[in-house]
């Protein structure tokens, strides 16, 4: 080695791995290429997004299906109600006419709003992989 004058300051050195030679991992598939080219990987991830679709719209239903199932259920057991009158017009009529549309248009707007707000979610796990 040889001597340097005490005025000047040490050389740098540069350390480095041994690994920094090694070739580069290839990089990893995107996953909509997954499921664009319908690998196992992109079956799972398909499989998740319909089965999330399928019970928001089951959920939808069933809560669809007992309100409305279950207005001629409280007419039948509470004839009281099936014989009261508003506005003099029959209140089932009134609620089979009047509150049944505006129900129907709420589920479906909380519908579309859940399955886009899934796909939503799903794009993003996508993006993320």
């Amino acid at each position: 080695m040889s001597q340097r004058p005490p005025s000047e300051p040490p050389r740098r050195v540069r350390v480095t791995s041994p690994l920094m030679g090694a070739s580069r991992r290839a990089p990893s598939r995107p996953a909509t290429r997954e499921i664009d080219e319908q690998t196992g990987l992109g079956e799972v991830y398909m499989r998740s997004l319909l089965r999330s679709q399928l019970r928001l719209a089951l959920s939808v239903l069933a809560a669809t299906g007992v309100l409305l199932g279950g207005l001629p259920l409280l007419f039948a057991l509470a004839p009281s109600v099936a014989d009261a009158h508003l506005l003099g017009l029959p209140l089932p009529w009134l609620l089979l006419a009047v509150l049944v549309y505006p129900m129907l248009w709420l589920a479906a707007r909380f519908y579309v709003r859940q399955a886009e707000r899934n796909e939503a979610e799903f794009t993003d796990v996508l993006e993320r992989h």
